[in-house]
């Protein structure tokens, strides 16, 4: 059994590459296999949620490897995350692929508030809440809490902003942080959405009613004009 899957308790998972299946023990422990490895192999990832491996996210991206899917995908964790994963899945090294990214020093957004319209797109776009501002007024990076995605600069419209050399390296508690901050935005909006829900229904109940009763008139109207006419 490979050292880190026997480290976390996991027993060992191969995956039939020719047949696009996964093996393991039985179907119903490999259910719990891949949760377990991917809580594993999500807690090596760095963390800063660039999609740049494909998927929406690092969690998705720990789901997919521990499904199957290639360990070198990862730019910012670069071929060191590629070896940890391999020693976890128990799969061969492999260079990092760079298809989806070369890994590189940590860059940090910069706006140029001169620049900048406050039209809010680059913080919808960041995925662990490290832009401040409001609509019509100047946003900023709060370069600490940027994890270096990239992902604001291509919403902007006017082209403010820059990724930079942030001087420093990212690490585990780096990595730690901004997941807590990704986890804290996504379950924030999930409960946004869940509370618009029912007035976007009580708005549409009342846009429905609106309608059958300018039906209901225009009907009216229409026989009141046609008995008027025939009295004619």
């Amino acid at each position: 059994m490979p050292r880190g899957l026997r480290e976390h308790g996991i027993p060992p998972c191969g995956v039939d590459e020719a047949e696009g299946r996964i093996g393991c023990m039985s179907a119903q422990p490999h259910m719990q296999v891949s949760h377990a490895l991917a809580e594993a192999i999500d807690a090596q990832l760095p963390q800063t949620q660039c999609r740049r491996c494909g998927c929406d996210g690092c969690r998705p991206y720990a789901e997919a490897v521990a499904a199957g899917a290639p360990i070198n995908r990862c730019a910012p964790g670069g071929n060191a995350l590629v070896a940890t994963l391999a020693d976890l899945t128990g799969r061969p090294l492999a260079a990092l692929d760079p298809g989806f990214g070369e890994a590189g020093p940590l860059a940090v957004a910069r706006i140029d508030e001169a620049a900048c319209i406050g039209c809010t797109l680059c913080i919808d776009a960041c995925p662990v809440d490290a832009i401040v501002g409001a609509a019509k007024r100047m946003h900023t990076v709060v370069a600490a809490l940027c994890t270096g995605c990239g992902l604001c600069v291509p919403p902007c419209p006017v082209d403010c902003i820059a990724m930079l050399r942030a001087g420093r390296s990212w690490g585990r508690e780096d990595a730690r942080a901004a997941r807590e901050r990704y986890d804290a935005r996504n379950d924030r909006i999930a409960r946004s959405k869940a509370s618009a829900a029912p007035h976007a229904t009580a708005r549409e109940e009342r846009a429905r009613r609106q309608a059958v009763v300018a039906t209901a008139l225009a009907r009216a109207r229409a026989r009141r004009a046609a008995y008027r006419s025939g009295r004619k």
